[in-house]
């Protein structure tokens, strides 16, 4: 009886720690290209992608990114982001890019759509591909 109940629990135990991050509601698997922030269409092209559970990373106009993203859905948070430090013309709507990922606290995914927001109105659109 003893060992049943051990076992059962360490079940349980296993069943909670899955992937509860936006990786598997849909956003893995593709690559999501920023289309507008809060309405308006950013100069240059950045990109985001959810490589493995718990992961982000992407691209913006000059630099890559990645960092962590372990928020359950429909949560969204990045912790810090690792970037890398190169200069290019687009440095400013990298900037403007990265801050507004960083104030999202909301995602929702539907099909090859990617809307992150947070409370104070902000918004993100992306589209999905493979």
């Amino acid at each position: 009886m003893l060992r049943s109940a051990l076992i059962g629990s360490l079940l349980l135990a296993s069943a909670c720690t899955g992937d509860e991050s936006l990786s598997a509601y849909g956003a893995a698997g593709k690559v999501w290209r920023l289309q507008s922030v809060d309405g308006a269409a950013l100069p240059a092209s950045s990109s985001l992608r959810f490589p493995e559970p718990g992961k982000i990373a992407g691209r913006g106009p000059c630099n890559s990114f990645s960092g962590i993203q372990t928020a359950p859905y429909p949560w969204f948070e990045t912790g810090p982001l690792a970037v890398t430090r190169m200069a290019c013309p687009g440095l400013a709507a990298e900037d403007a890019f990265l801050q507004a990922l960083q104030e999202m606290t909301l995602a929702e995914v539907s099909g090859d759509v990617l809307i992150l927001s947070n409370e104070a109105g902000r918004e993100m659109l992306f589209t999905g591909g493979g």
